[in-house]
């Protein structure tokens, strides 16, 4: 579903990272860590056509990456719509089924049907006549992945969808995107600051840092001697009861953290044991 070949990136003229060389198949669940700054983000634009890279080049299902690629779904990360957004919860899923037209469509029969669908698959039917704005933040994540799944894709791009959530929302959330996965076939890149949520379902990881990438199964990659030939500095992978917390890795600045098990923040990531 996606090949990426000899990709580089440059930042103020500075190399974030090059030589990435990435295929992700059909049904694969792929997740992508790394510190704030090293380029997780613009990775995804650029397989969005929203963004060139430096240097390299980029094939979603065979074909060069262009914006308004309608094979490719892409869930934001989530951030409250204000209170007084008058749009209902079926609207803003209708813009991913009809919104490449001027304005916000009046749905016809066959576009309702299927914002009807999509409400049910993502579990908002019941609230879809409700102002968005009305509505808590799960809620609205589930309408934004409702949204991205209205095409049916084949590439689903995440763009850390489970910040800011409850654990019972970030559960809810991981099983669309994998139910996606396993009963559509559809590849995932899931960029994410804690893999908790998702480890269960993640099948390899591409680890970003200090210039440099690491790309494996989750046993591969977190292990304190990747992560320390990765960042090129002390890095620990520890046991906290039933997970694994990576203590000492620098974020973007050069600082150094140690991170407990409720937040991995920007610089490392905790994993199941």
């Amino acid at each position: 579903m996606l090949s990426i070949r000899g990709a580089s990136l440059h930042r103020d003229r500075r190399e974030l990272w090059s030589g990435l060389d990435l295929d992700v198949a059909r049904g694969e669940f792929l997740a992508v860590l790394g510190p704030s700054g090293s380029g997780k983000t613009t990775l995804l634009r650029s397989i969005l056509g929203l963004q060139p890279l430096s240097g390299g080049s980029i094939r979603v299902d065979g074909h060069p990456a262009r914006r308004g690629n309608r094979r490719i779904g892409y869930v934001p990360q989530q951030r409250p719509l204000p209170p007084d957004t008058s749009m209902r919860a079926r609207d803003l899923v209708g813009l991913g089924v009809s919104g490449s037209r001027f304005g916000l469509p009046l749905p016809r029969r066959g576009e309702r049907e299927r914002i009807d669908a999509l409400l049910t698959g993502v579990g908002a039917a019941h609230y879809g006549e409700r102002p968005v704005g009305l509505l808590s933040g799960g809620e609205q994540q589930r309408l934004r992945v409702g949204q991205a799944l209205a095409d049916d894709p084949t590439l689903l791009l995440c763009d850390e969808p489970l910040s800011g959530l409850d654990l019972a929302n970030q559960r809810g959330i991981t099983g669309i995107i994998d139910r996606q996965r396993r009963d559509r076939g559809a590849g995932v890149l899931f960029v994410t600051h804690d893999i908790n949520p998702i480890l269960g379902l993640v099948d390899r990881i591409l680890y970003i840092a200090g210039g440099r990438f690491v790309l494996g199964t989750p046993d591969e990659v977190l292990q304190s001697r990747v992560l320390t030939d990765l960042y090129g500095t002390p890095v620990f992978v520890l046991r906290a009861g039933d997970r694994l917390v990576v203590v000492g890795a620098p974020d973007a600045q050069g600082t150094h953290h140690a991170h407990d098990d409720d937040s991995v923040g920007h610089d490392a990531a905790g994993a199941h044991a």
